[in-house]
This record gives C-alpha cells, sequence and structure tokens, in this order.
C-alpha cells in the first residue's frame, strides 16, 4: 500500500493531507489519483461506500486546477448530506491550495446565497442533479469552462430519479472535459450512461463487484409479525452502547416506530421524506455527536448519510432489491472498523438470506431472540465497566465525600453494591423479570430444512395451543386479492389489536376466517369493523 507522498500531489496537498493525518493510501486512492494526475482520459472507479471515493477524484483536480476565477469542475452527487461532506472534505485538502473556492448547491436551501458563491470566483461546485441544472438554465453556472465532471455515487442518483438532469448536464458540457463516475454498482443504467458520455474510459474496480464490506457482519433473527416490535427492542437493549440506523420501508413505519422507541425512553430520532431541511439538519448533527443513538429512516432519507463509526445497521424490514440491502449494511464497517448488520424477518423470507449470501458473497448467521436475563446481564456489565473507567476529579469531589460517608454509614460494602445497581438499574429488571420467549426457529434449521423455498418448509415455529384462540370471520377473502400478510397488516393497524398472536389462517373467495389472541375476544370486532382494505368496508364477526 503506497503513502499518499509517493502519488505525485503537490507540496501544499501534501501539506493539508499531513496535518489530517492521511498517510496510507486506501486501494482506490492508490489507483485513481495517478491516473487522473497523468491523463485526462476518462475514468470508471467501483468501490464500496466509505472506501475513500472523496480523496480519490477530490485530490487530482485540486491538484490540476489552473489559478483562475472560472468554474472548472463540477461535483453531481445524490444528496445533501454528501454534497456537504464532500465541500468539508475537499476545502480541508485545499486549505494550503492558494485561489481554490468552493460553492456547495442542492436543493432546500437559498439559492441565493449558492448563486453569490458562484458568481464569486468558486471553480469547484458540489451540488445535486436538480439543481445544478436549475442554475445552468439560470445561466449562473456557465458549462464552457468545465474541465472536470465527478458524478458520485452515481447508482444512488439514477435510485433517486435524477437520470433526465444528469444527461442534461452532461449534454451541456464540452467535448475535451475529464468525466470521472464513481459507483459501488455497475448497473445497465450506469453502463448505459457510460457508454453515452464517456470516450473510451479507464474502469477501476477495487475488490469484487456488488459484495459487502469486509469488516462487517451480517446476522439475522426470525420473528413474529405480532413480536417485532418487542425483537427490536431486545436486540437493541441487549446492545448497550449501540450507535446506528434503523431501516424502514415507508415513511409511516419510520414515523411509528421512532413514535414508539422515544415513548419507551430510547434515544432516537426519524428520517423519511416530510422531514423539513432545517430539522433534518438538525438531527444530523445531534447523531453525529452521539446524542441520538438509533436513528430511524427510510432508504431515500438515508442517502448521502456519512458516518464512519456506526456500530449496527438494522433492517426492520428487508429491502425489495437485494443491492439495497448491500448499501444498507455498508453505512457500518468503515475506516478500517467492524460493523454488524442486523435483519428481522419472517420464516417465509428463508429464501431471502440465500439470496442475499449470494450478493455479498457472506455467510449470515441465524440468531436467537436475546432473553430477559441475558439482556440484564449484559446491560449489567456494561453499567460496571462504565463505572469502573470512569474518570475521578478527586480535588472536586472531597469536599463532599465526609457528608456521603456520614448518609452511608452502617451499609456493608454488600448493601452498597446492590443498592447502586439496584438504582442504576432497576427499569431492566423490571422490564424482563416476566419476559416471554420469543424464539421461532432452532439454530441448526437455516432454511426451512431441505425445502428452502419461498415457503415456510420445516421452520419449526412455536404454536400456542388452539384454546389459546378465538376465531374471526371478515368479509374479504380470495376474490378481493387478500393475502396471509394482509391479515397480520390489518390487525397491526389497529391500536387495541397491535402485536397480538394470530394463530391458523383460513382464506376463501368470498371471506376469511382467523385465530386470534383470546384476550382481544371483547374488542376485535369492534376494531375490525369498519376498518378498509383496497377501499371495501370491512365486517367482522365471532365465528
Amino acid at each position: 500500500m503506497k503513502t499518499f507522498q509517493e502519488l505525485g500531489l503537490n507540496s501544499h496537498i501534501q501539506k493539508s493531507l499531513k496535518e489530517l493525518g492521511y498517510i496510507e493510501a486506501t486501494p482506490i486512492q492508490e489507483e485513481a489519483i495517478p491516473f487522473v494526475l497523468e491523463n485526462d482520459q476518462d475514468l470508471i472507479g467501483l468501490a464500496q461506500t466509505g472506501t475513500g471515493k472523496t480523496a480519490a477524484f477530490g485530490l487530482p483536480i485540486l491538484n490540476k486546477l489552473k489559478k483562475n476565477k472560472e468554474v472548472q469542475a463540477i461535483i453531481l452527487c445524490p444528496t445533501r448530506e454528501l454534497c456537504l461532506q464532500i465541500s468539508k472534505e475537499i476545502n480541508s485538502f485545499a486549505k494550503y491550495s492558494p485561489g481554490v473556492a468552493i460553492a456547495t448547491v442542492y436543493g432546500g436551501a437559498s439559492a441565493e446565497i449558492q448563486i453569490r458563491d458562484i458568481r464569486a470566483g468558486a471553480n469547484i461546485v458540489v451540488g445535486t442533479p436538480g439543481r445544478v441544472y436549475d442554475l445552468i438554465r439560470k445561466r449562473v453556472l456557465k458549462m464552457h469552462t468545465i474541465r472536470f465532471v465527478v458524478l458520485d455515487e452515481a447508482d444512488e442518483m439514477l435510485d433517486l430519479g435524477f437520470k433526465d438532469d444528469l444527461d442534461a448536464i452532461l449534454e451541456d458540457t464540452p467535448e475535451t472535459k475529464q468525466t470521472m463516475l464513481f459507483s459501488a454498482t455497475m448497473s445497465a443504467t450506469i453502463y448505459n450512461i457510460a457508454k453515452k458520455f464517456m470516450h473510451e474510459p479507464k474502469e477501476i474496480s477495487v475488490g469484487k463487484k456488488n459484495i459487502g464490506a469486509d469488516k462487517v457482519s451480517h446476522q439475522y433473527y426470525f420473528v413474529r409479525p405480532g413480536h417485532k416490535y418487542e425483537t427490536l427492542r431486545r436486540i437493541v437493549d441487549s446492545e448497550p452502547d449501540i450507535y446506528g440506523i434503523l431501516f424502514c420501508r415507508t415513511k409511516h413505519e419510520t414515523q411509528e416506530i421512532a413514535d414508539k422507541l422515544k415513548e419507551d425512553r430510547y434515544s432516537t430520532e426519524t428520517l423519511h421524506g416530510d422531514i423539513p431541511q432545517h430539522s433534518r439538519t438538525l438531527i444530523m448533527e445531534r447523531f453525529r455527536q452521539r446524542r441520538i443513538q438509533l436513528l430511524v429512516a427510510t432508504d431515500v432519507a438515508a442517502r448521502g448519510i456519512d458516518v464512519n463509526d456506526l456500530t449496527h445497521v438494522i433492517n426492520y424490514n428487508l429491502p425489495e432489491a437485494n443491492e439495497l440491502y448491500v448499501h444498507r449494511s455498508g453505512r457500518t464497517g468503515r475506516a478500517q472498523k467492524s460493523g454488524t448488520s442486523i435483519s428481522l424477518l419472517s420464516s417465509r423470507e428463508a429464501y431471502k438470506i440465500r439470496e442475499l449470501e449470494q450478493k455479498t458473497g457472506k455467510t449470515f448467521e441465524l440468531k436467537q431472540v436475546p432473553t430477559g436475563k441475558e439482556i440484564c446481564e449484559k446491560q449489567l456489565i456494561s453499567l460496571v465497566d462504565k463505572m469502573k473507567n470512569i474518570k475521578v476529579d478527586e480535588k472536586e469531589i472531597a469536599s463532599f465525600l465526609p457528608a456521603i460517608e456520614e448518609s452511608l454509614k452502617g451499609l456493608s460494602r454488600q448493601e452498597l453494591l446492590a443498592r447502586f445497581v439496584s438504582a442504576e438499574f432497576n427499569h431492566f429488571i423490571e422490564l424482563y423479570k416476566d419476559s416471554r420467549d420469543l424464539q421461532v426457529i432452532a439454530p441448526d434449521d437455516r432454511f426451512g430444512g431441505e425445502r428452502g423455498g419461498r415457503g415456510e418448509g420445516r421452520v419449526r415455529r412455536e404454536r400456542q395451543p388452539e384454546e389459546n384462540f378465538i376465531n374471526v370471520m371478515i368479509n374479504v377473502g380470495r376474490d378481493d386479492r387478500l393475502e396471509v400478510k394482509d391479515i397480520f397488516s390489518l390487525v397491526n393497524s389497529q391500536r387495541e389489536l397491535k402485536g397480538a398472536d394470530i394463530g391458523k389462517i383460513k382464506l376463501s373467495g368470498k371471506y376469511t376466517t382467523f385465530g386470534i389472541d383470546k384476550a382481544k375476544e371483547k374488542v376485535v370486532v369492534r376494531c375490525l369493523k369498519g376498518a378498509r382494505f383496497r377501499g371495501q368496508l370491512i365486517d367482522a364477526k365471532l365465528a
């Protein structure tokens, strides 16, 4: 592995890198930087998120900038957060490079300030495709001086629907520019962009394409739909120092789960499309300062989040596309640190684990839901470790010690320890003293026996006795496109039924019967009557 001193960068940049503590280049930097310094040929760089791609393109561009106040480089990326992150990094690289000015442009913020920055003589513009194209149409961004165009996280920009903007921007740039495309994957759409707008590009691929990060371990839990939130809480409680992102599929689910976690005294916030930009900025600042332990987000809202020391990524639901799982899990295990990607899934989704193992080239570990006793033991050990390592200012507390000693006189060492533990720990003891067993599957039966298909196969589920359920009939069935999963959604959409155990389900053409926890007998009909499925009013009765 080469050092940055060996890559041919000028003395101004070397001074900045030394101050920042940059010594050895990552594989993508080691290959891309000398190539861009020595060539004007287009470049495709394939490397996973978190491998140092900003320095890979930012450093050689800085090195090759001409000393004038024209816009020479445009760096396009999918989100505001990534724009700000890239600008911040390049600014730090350019600390001792005279005459370098960077403008950051993105939607949801004042265009006037961004226009002023460009007209003041920015020679590098970092922006989202929508705002960049808007400034081109307003004739603020003059494209005839452009020498470098970078498409960073190109796959994510395409996922977010920026293809038309990208096409329009690239068509407006000079033929003589050098185009650099950086992506974690080489999809067909990216290949088409490269074919249309790049001329005989050099391809640099670091590691295998489309695989997960090396330092990420992958775990999964089988859960019943009614137990999913409780399982999530146990996983979080079993990791006292967890710092990560919890992914949900929809804005509604994201907000619902975040609200529940807050009610249960977890340090959490939510990110989704309805969060105003100002609030999003404050949330991300608190998250980076680790004042938020768990960020609950949708895939789109999490794009561009660049935090290097996340310990966990949790998939409350698996994403529809396996590629998205690779993106999610790649947000942990960065900067040479290890991380864990955890997924909660039903036993019917066992087949997806095989697909993901093939996609990432990693083995996924089936985990058992932590018991209350295991959680209490982990939390207690964590608490004791923190107390052992806490710094004590002897001078500051010396004057208080006599009063404390007098107050605790007569208590033995054992009694002091017991009181100390109880004061700090009673919450977990109370929460888990009568906790139920949430295990769904035996550890040696990963994929439903030999079948391993889309059905449940031989997955050994714990079933409650039939006498614990009452049967309910509703007036929708297969003819109305009702599926088994819709029963769980319907039940969990009702506040008084949420989390109830579901028994046998029998789907017929015009109606459906299913078992539900006997404890819900008095409320189930009232809750379901008047609910709707695909616009149809539901009628319910005990069967």
